[in-house]
């Protein structure tokens, strides 16, 4: 069985906001698989399903953030759940908006839900994919405020398709492990055509290079002796 957690805050007035974008991919995925969320385990609820070949249990924290290890060491403990087959979704200032980036251990990189589970399992060594949400555009917003508000405009489309990655993520951690999906998720598209570029550049230099130097030796063959 593997456990997916889609980390937020719980309540109506949280759902559109940055901090629940973990929230909000478990709940797409649910309905995408149409799963309901029919179980209560302590502080947390659940949907359950088969995907894939395997046995999965999405999990969202009746906690507020900052105490998401109480709900999810639960149910980790409950099902017998092993790091390996753990993964925690969760929103990243650090990273742009929309983007998506998997890695298979780690710190908290300030999260206060992150850290909270890391303490509450003691350990780091489960998968977790973070969302970037960017930073506020405006110096004067206190971060607090901006992760607590909803993303509109172009900001929100980022986020809304970047939702969509990260469900395409969780899919591919699923089926493939989270190696294999990190070589996957982690290689930014514009970064992957540079390097496409780059090594067909690379290519056509040494061609030309063999090109030339079988068209000097051709010509070195071809050219009157001194005896002659």
């Amino acid at each position: 069985m593997k456990l997916v957690v889609g980390l937020g805050n719980p309540g109506q007035q949280y759902e559109q906001t940055r901090h629940n974008v973990g929230f909000r991919i478990v709940d797409k995925l649910a309905e995408k698989q149409g799963w309901s969320w029919s179980e209560r385990r302590g502080k947390a609820i659940l949907a359950n399903g088969n995907l894939l070949g395997e046995k999965i249990a999405l999990l969202k924290p009746l906690t507020f953030m900052n105490l998401s290890g109480e709900a999810v060491g639960e149910v980790v403990r409950w099902h017998k759940i092993q790091p390996e087959d753990l993964l925690i979704i969760f929103d990243d200032l650090d990273l742009p908006t929309g983007k998506v980036r998997l890695r298979a251990r780690g710190s908290s990189g300030g999260h206060n839900g992150l850290k909270d589970i890391i303490a509450k399992l003691h350990t780091s060594d489960f998968s977790r994919l973070r969302v970037g949400i960017g930073r506020p555009k405006n110096s004067q917003m206190q971060g607090r405020d901006y992760v607590l508000s909803a993303a509109h405009g172009d900001d929100g489309i980022l986020l809304d398709t970047g939702e969509e990655r990260a469900i395409a993520a969780v899919k591919l951690w699923i089926e493939k492990g989270a190696e294999a999906t990190m070589n996957i998720v982690n290689m930014d598209p514009e970064e992957a055509e540079r390097k496409a570029e780059e090594l067909a550049r690379k290519k056509r230099e040494r061609e030309e290079r063999e090109q030339q130097r079988r068209a000097a030796e051709s010509s070195s063959q071809d050219s009157p002796s001194a005896a002659d």
